[in-house]
């Protein structure tokens, strides 16, 4: 039997098989409510056959979105746009659907990648001031963040349990915190973003206080059927950032937290980032991750043929892939990987007459029946 499509579980979550939907900004919301978008964009993902589905980084405030049109789960409106787009999803698909929630700290006020991706200045009409662990910009030419004292480092944590609350409320199946790409908790971890000189700053136990604190507020506002994990930067890929040692202590805290996976990105904390890219370039950092925790370890990055995403389960280097841009571009790959492994995937009934004749075996349905 396929590697790939064995179920596993992600805490008290089971998944019918380890394909995993990587978050993926829309940049699509309005005021950070989830727009008709989200609802074709989520829905469609939401029948490829995938263990888990992570809706796209969503703001725990309005100021930690990464841009204006970021999605948000910080007020009434935002949450009751969520519900209708996962009540329309839920007619015809059971497939278990987490959210990521992030701050997106000196990163935040930007543009959308199609308009530059470029800072939004404070005083523009669509801009605000970002916030971070020290007035240090992500580029030298950016405004200045404004660096977070105790009330501000107080309400961050309090936006997060509010959002993860809510996330509760709506019925999603896992939260992911995100402390990778540059954002504002793994800005705390990384000593290129983090110059601080409190106890949140300098010794890797100080840099990594503050996303531990997130973690431990989130996981004790949620109920235990809830599982929380975190995604992590392994690598800033610039001399004297964060790297894979602070990243496999730092896995080891949340294991012991009560953290439910550990999913393994690299990057976006500098500009001055060399990263060598090439298929599955990220998948060392998850296999010597998983080599120190006992949690299950997401990989991702370049991962798109599904012989090389069986090669990584089977050889024991994750016990789950991640795809993003990937599975943009083919909606459908878990019906493509299983075909090519021999497995079977949950798909809906109304597509069931595209079965390849050479697979007419492919598809199963989704446990409740599709409507």
């Amino acid at each position: 039997m396929s590697k790939l499509f064995e179920p596993l579980n992600i805490g008290p979550l089971p998944l019918p098989n380890r394909i995993i939907i990587a978050p993926m900004c829309q940049y699509s919301a309005v005021d950070g409510s989830a727009s008709a978008w989200h609802g074709i964009h989520l829905g469609g993902l939401a029948l490829s056959g995938a263990g888990l589905l992570i809706i796209e980084a969503t703001g725990v405030s309005a100021e930690g979105r990464i841009s204006p049109g970021d999605l948000g789960l910080y007020s009434d409106a935002n949450e009751t746009a969520l519900a209708n787009v996962m009540a329309a999803i839920r007619l015809y698909s059971d497939m278990p659907i987490a959210i990521q929630l992030g701050h997106a700290g000196r990163k935040a006020s930007s543009q959308t990648p199609w308009d530059g991706g470029q800072q939004i200045a404070p005083e523009a009409p669509t801009g605000w001031h970002a916030l971070a662990p020290s007035a240090v910009p992500h580029n030298p030419h950016e405004h200045p963040p404004v660096a977070l004292d105790a009330a501000g480092l107080a309400k961050v944590r309090d936006d997060f349990v509010a959002s993860a609350k809510r996330a509760e409320r709506l019925g999603l199946a896992g939260i992911e915190l995100h402390a990778a790409h540059g954002y504002l908790l793994h800005q705390f971890l990384s000593p290129l973003a983090n110059q601080r000189n409190d106890e949140y700053g300098g010794s890797l136990e100080n840099r990594m206080r503050f996303p531990l604190e997130v973690f431990a507020a989130v996981r004790a506002a949620v109920s235990t059927s809830m599982p929380v994990w975190v995604r992590v930067s392994a690598s800033d890929w610039v001399e004297g950032g964060w790297d894979i040692a602070g990243t496999i202590a730092f896995a080891k805290a949340l294991e012991a937290a009560g953290c439910a996976a550990i999913h393994v990105s690299s990057g976006g904390v500098s500009p001055l980032q060399k990263i060598p890219l090439a298929d599955g370039y990220q998948v060392a950092f998850a296999e010597q991750v998983k080599a120190h925790v006992g949690i299950p370890v997401i990989a991702v990055g370049l991962i798109t043929d599904p012989v090389h995403a069986e090669s990584i389960i089977a050889e024991g280097k994750a016990d789950a892939v991640a795809l993003a841009r990937g599975i943009l571009y083919n909606p459908h790959w878990p019906w493509h990987a299983a075909a090519k492994l021999g497995a079977k995937v949950v798909a809906p009934k109304q597509y069931w007459r595209s079965q390849p004749r050479e697979h007419k075996d492919l598809f199963e349905a989704a446990s409740f029946g599709q409507r």
